[in-house]
């Protein structure tokens, strides 16, 4: 048993070394060039710029936005989702790691039977016809991985698993974001709801003037009506303005998988926007994007998978052995001339197929070209993005000086119509429409803000979360 052991390791340490020295058939993996820009489009900002973190949101300064993402990363059922793919992966990745190593089965058998005296060559008459065996034995099948087809599938189960992580954190991102202008857009609202109910009480102190100005005899019935319309607008936009909140609220009880959650009032105004990247940040940039790496690694398992279908083109060669022992009666079962054991190559080789192997190796290829294909839009749409996002932020942020100049330029409007009203110069609808456009501009700077910092956000996720001073000047 001592010379069995022997002989079973030397084999074992022969495999290992044999399998060591084998190629991989099938392509290996280069990261594709895509033709971009070196660098963003519109991409300014002030001289020092600070490093934007993973917990970008953190940046607003706001306790209730940092405690809905929290409350989002930890609880909403798509993360949850994410989560439970990443272990999905692990253990196909565990289960390709096993196939290097033999897989042992442990057999038992106890039979009891007979066997015909009226056969060509009976028995001798000595001899019973009636037999037992028992046999218990422990064996062995274990493939060589001479072209590397277990190799290449540990390559593609691997990325895989490098996918499912990167899907993860584009889970969080995306939830981030889209919670963060959840939040905004609450907020938003927050800030045209008093904004509204001033208009209204502004509003219902014109109509009680118009009445007594026309209990008086110096405003008509024309005015009266006039007033009456313009406060049940207000009043109209005030109610559709809390339902709209009232929906956004429930979208972040779902997004945070709270769902009888309730946010106080609050203001948009306070909120800092992010500062936006320095000159000549690298669109190589994009490369760190979960999303962009997500593509990437399925890439590289559908490359792998070529390796796999060509592997299935050579000789599978396997290594099979036994080692146990039988006997005809279980006191003998364990004693040494009741031992067996065996040990041996296996070779299978296609002869004809009538080019399913091909087949499948031309199907791995068309697959290989969809991955880059895909992996290449992932990109370009990644820098879209972001050159989008930058528009946005610059575009906002030039609009709101020309809003607040409206804005200004509407109260003192209102105030001069609602001085010559007063004083008989002018009918009561000019003080309507002077109403009307200063809500109107009211509004407009309100929704801008909230623009502006949405496209901050966007410009979060386009990045992958942030940025430092020194991606610019990184090295590809």
């Amino acid at each position: 048993m001592r010379r069995h052991r022997s002989k079973a390791r030397a084999a074992w340490v022969a495999l290992a070394l044999a399998t060591a020295g084998c190629t991989m058939v099938g392509p290996d993996y280069q990261r594709p060039n895509v033709d971009l820009p070196d660098a963003f489009p519109r991409a300014t900002a002030e001289d020092v710029v600070p490093d934007i973190r993973l917990d970008w949101w953190t940046l607003y300064d706001d306790p209730t936005l940092n405690e809905l993402v929290t409350s989002a990363l930890e609880r909403n059922a798509d993360i949850r989702l994410a989560v439970a793919r990443i272990e999905e992966t692990d253990a196909n990745l565990r289960e390709a790691n096993a196939a290097f190593l033999p897989e042992i089965d442990l057999g038992a058998t106890a039979t009891r039977s007979r066997v015909s005296r009226r056969t060509a060559t009976p028995l001798p008459s000595s001899t019973s016809a009636v037999r037992n065996n028992v046999r218990i034995a422990a064996s062995t099948s274990f493939e060589i991985d001479f072209w590397g087809r277990l190799r290449r599938g540990v390559e593609a189960v691997r990325a895989l698993n490098l996918a499912s992580r990167y899907a993860r954190d584009t889970v969080a991102l995306t939830l981030a974001g889209v919670t963060a202008q959840a939040y905004f857009s609450l907020r938003s609202l927050d800030s045209q709801i008093a904004i509204t109910r001033e208009t209204l009480a502004s509003r219902q102190d014109n109509e009680d003037l118009v009445r007594r100005r026309a209990a008086g005899g110096i405003a008509s019935d024309l005015d009266v009506n006039q007033a009456e319309g313009a406060k049940a607008e207000a009043a109209v936009q005030l109610t559709a303005l809390l339902r709209q909140r009232e929906l956004v609220e429930h979208q972040l009880g779902t997004l945070t998988g709270r769902l009888d959650l309730k946010v106080a009032n609050g203001g948009l105004r306070d909120l800092p926007a992010p500062p936006v990247p320095p000159p000549g940040l690298p669109s190589t940039l994009l490369a760190r994007r979960p999303d962009v790496q997500q593509a990437e690694e399925a890439l590289v398992a559908a490359n792998a998978q070529i390796g796999v279908a060509k592997a299935d083109l050579f000789p599978l060669v396997s290594l099979t052995g036994l080692l146990g022992a039988e006997s005809k009666t279980l006191a003998d079962l364990l004693t040494r001339p009741a031992a067996i054991w065996s040990l041996g190559p296996a070779l299978a080789m296609p002869l004809f197929d009538a080019g399913r192997r091909d087949a499948r190796v031309d199907a791995a290829a068309a697959r290989a070209q969809q991955a880059l294909a895909n992996y290449q839009k992932s990109v370009e749409t990644a820098f879209r993005e972001v050159a989008d996002a930058l528009t946005n932020v610059q575009q906002s942020a030039a609009t709101e000086q020309d809003l607040r100049l409206r804005l200004t330029a509407a109260r003192n409007a209102l105030r001069l119509a609602r001085l010559r009203y007063e004083a008989g110069y002018s009918a009561y609808l000019e003080v309507l429409d002077a109403q009307r456009t200063a809500n109107d501009a009211e509004l407009a700077v309100i929704r801008n803000r909230q623009s502006t910092l949405a496209a901050n956000v966007d410009l979060m996720k386009a990045l992958g979360g942030g940025w430092s001073p020194r991606d610019a000047g990184a090295a590809p």
